[in-house]
């Protein structure tokens, strides 16, 4: 099964909410960073896709 990069975001979110353990937590946050940074590439790509000039 295949998660969305939004899913799993919000999966890492709700994570870190319930999370006690201090190591874990850093973990999760460090998961949820490269996560957040993986979404914004995906976005900027898609933006530049969307906004190129269609061939003449």
């Amino acid at each position: 099964m295949t998660v969305s990069l939004e899913q799993h975001i919000e999966e890492l979110r709700a994570e870190l909410a319930n999370c006690a353990d201090w190591d874990e937590r850093l973990q999760i946050e460090a998961a949820l960073a490269g996560a957040r940074q993986e979404l914004a590439f995906a976005n900027a790509e898609l933006d530049a896709l969307l906004s190129e000039e269609p061939p003449s």
